[in-house]
Parts: C-alpha cells; structure tokens; sequence
C-alpha cells in the first residue's frame, strides 16, 4: 500500500490553506450570518455584457474553436487603449523611453497572471519580498511555483517602508510585490513611495509585480498611481489588473498583464501549458464591459465611501480595543484588536455566536496580533452597518 505522505506532494502540502472556503462552511452551518468575508461587490455587471452573451452574432467570433494564446485582438485593443489613457502606460513607448516596451497577455484572472508572472521569472529556492499585511493568493502562489516568500512589514498606517524592503533584498530575490489599492488593508500607495520601490527594483535588477485589481475604488479625492507609467518602468514592471471588481465579472475569470517584452516567451509557454487561451466568451462580455468604461464601477463608489465612514465610526465605539486606519481605497477595513486570542478562534466565534462572518488577519500574514479584516462592498449598504454591528457587539463580548 502507498504510504498516505506519498499522496500529495509536499510542495503543496506545505502551502497554506484558503482561509475563505473554511469561513464559508462555518457560515453555511450558521443560518442568517451576515459575511462580510470575500472581496466582491454588491453590484452587478453592465447589461450589455447580457446582451452581448445572448446576441446570436456571438458564434461569427468562433468562441467555440481555441483563440490567441495572449488573447483576442478586439480585447487587446481595448485594453491597450485604457491602459493609456487612465494609467498612462504606453505599451509602444519602449523605444522612446530606452526600453524594449511592454506587451498585454489576456488572463483568467488576475491570479493567474500572478502565477504566469511568478513561474516566468523565478527558479526554485528564488525569493520574492511580500509586504505584510499581504494577500494570500499571492503567498500561495508563490509557495506552489517553489519559490521563498519574504515578508517585509509594512508601517502603522499600511504603507511600505523602502529602507525595509531594500535590506531584504539578496541574491535570490526576484521581485517586490505592491498591491495598491490595498487588499487586505485598503491602503492607497503614495506615488513616491511607488516610485522609489520601482527605482529600487531596477537598481537591484529585480522586478516590480504592481498589482492593481482595485485601481478605480478611490476615495478621499485621492489618485491611483500605476508604476508601468514611469519613465523606463517597462523592462522591470509586471503590472496586473482585473475586471472582477471593477465590472462584477469575478465568475468570468478575466484578468490581464502587462510585462516586459524580454518575458513573452516565457509568459506564452506557461500561459498556453496552463490555458492554452483566454476563455473566448469571457472575452467577449470582458469587451463588452470595458465599452461601458470603468464609470460603471465610479458610480458606486460615493456610496461604498459612506458605508465605509458609519463602519468606521461605528467601529471607534468600541475605543481602545480597536484599531483601524481609515482607507483610502478598495472596500476592506482591517482591525487590530487589543487581544492575544487567536483571531481564527474568534472568527469561528463571530460566526456561531454573533452571525457575523469576517476573515482572520492571520491568513494575511498579519501573525503579530490578532487582527480580522471585513469587506464592506459585498452587500447593500444597509446590510453592511447591520454586519458591522453584529461585529462591535460581538468583539465587545468576546475580547
């Protein structure tokens, strides 16, 4: 008989588990819990992606038959032309600015273009830096490619500290990985801090991994910056991006990248190994939304901002047992609770006791105290003071 280790590999025995299939369980067991557990929006996608996916012309696109392994013309059109105007990334600029440009490969999903980015640019034992709080897909990925995961803290208000992540980098190190909007903290990156990390990685002769799947959830008249925009960024710049958020199509898994030329190769071999190509339906209804433009997600976020306000003020009742940072992007709120509970513990007990589902802070790495992280754009806003509630009183009786 086959020893039972023998079984599973342990390259993926020893990467952590999804925190969220565990919390939906404990939620499923416990009737009329309110989660405000994983990051998806309350909203749905534009009608045209419908009427697109119901038109009977959809089978002159052969959606039927294999397409380009990076992606459908029509749709890498469309992107290119947003990448330039809302995030000033030129893919043609290469030359001009002393760099060999950029290319866009079509995803399923922003993930997945973490994962072809990783596998393309490291080798086993490689090191990529991951500031903490980070997200655990990223961790995951990393860890499944064989690769080592450097954690690096971020500072009290979530944002990176270059002088910390420059004395992390070695030999092995491959890239620096910034998520800005933030997940799971919400932070909003300060343009210079993104530029000096992206300076950094090209004084070290690594890569930028930005991503930016929450770039048009801006609060505060704040502005997201994308570093694929700096001048001679393309030659170490991964950048990432979805349209789950931004356009409700988290189900149709459609994502994209923008990297250096030098890793085509190297991307399409993974990329059509894995996939072979984008979905070509999903790319399809992906056009059809990017028509529409990101205004169908901005109209929303005036919205989401004041839930996030009566959350956060709803939250500071509970006083000192509490901290939270009021952030500037994306929809998740992360507490630091003065407690030394274990926050997966706590969790479970939200749940059963107090119907209210959330996320452990230790899923994101955040191991140093207990800490839970909440999404405030899953639900009508209603819904959500209601959950936050449930919350205050929960922690109010369980800390």
């Amino acid at each position: 008989m086959m020893d039972e280790s023998a079984k599973v590999s342990r390259r993926i025995t020893g990467v952590q588990s999804p925190v969220i299939p565990i919390v939906a369980q404990w939620t499923a067991q416990t009737p009329g819990t309110i989660s405000l557990g994983q990051g998806v929006v309350h909203y749905g996608p534009p009608e045209s992606v419908f009427t697109t996916l119901a038109d009977p012309a959809i089978q002159g696109y052969h959606t039927d038959r294999y397409g380009p392994v990076v992606g459908d013309q029509a749709l890498l059109n469309a992107i290119e032309h947003k990448l330039l105007v809302d995030n000033g990334i030129s893919l043609a600029a290469g030359d001009e600015k002393g760099d060999s440009g950029s290319e866009v490969v079509v995803t399923a999903g922003a993930n997945m273009g973490f994962l072809n980015a990783i596998l393309a640019i490291a080798d086993v034992d490689d090191e990529i830096i991951l500031l903490t709080p980070y997200y655990f897909n990223h961790h995951m990925a990393i860890e499944i490619a064989g690769c080592r995961v450097v954690e690096v803290p971020t500072d009290r208000d979530s944002q990176p500290v270059v002088a910390d992540i420059a004395a992390a980098i070695t030999d092995r190190t491959r890239a620096v990985v910034t998520i800005s909007p933030n997940n799971p903290t919400g932070a909003l990156y300060r343009e210079e801090v993104l530029r000096q990390i992206n300076s950094l990685c090209q004084q070290r002769g690594i890569f930028h991994l930005s991503d930016e799947a929450y770039e048009y959830f801006i609060y505060d008249e704040a502005r997201h910056f994308s570093p694929g925009s700096i001048a001679g960024a393309a030659e170490h710049t991964i950048s990432l991006f979805s349209l789950s958020k931004t356009y409700a199509m988290a189900g149709f898994r459609i994502g994209y990248q923008v990297l250096p030329k030098r890793l085509s190769v190297a991307v399409k071999k993974v990329q059509d190994t894995n996939l072979i190509c984008p979905p070509r339906v999903c790319q399809q209804a992906a056009l059809a939304a990017m028509q529409v433009g990101p205004e169908h997600c901005q109209q929303y976020v005036p919205e989401l901002q004041q839930v996030r306000d009566r959350a956060i003020d709803r939250l500071q009742t509970l006083g000192e047992r509490c901290q939270i940072s009021r952030p500037e992007g994306a929809f998740y709120l992360f507490l630091h609770l003065d407690s030394s509970q274990d926050d997966v513990t706590l969790t479970e007990q939200l749940i059963r006791q107090h119907q209210v589902a959330v996320l452990p802070g230790s899923a994101f790495g955040a191991s140093a105290s207990c800490s839970l992280r909440l999404s405030f754009g899953a639900l009508n806003g209603q819904t959500v003071i209601d959950g936050i509630d449930r919350l205050a009183d929960g922690l109010r009786t369980l800390l």
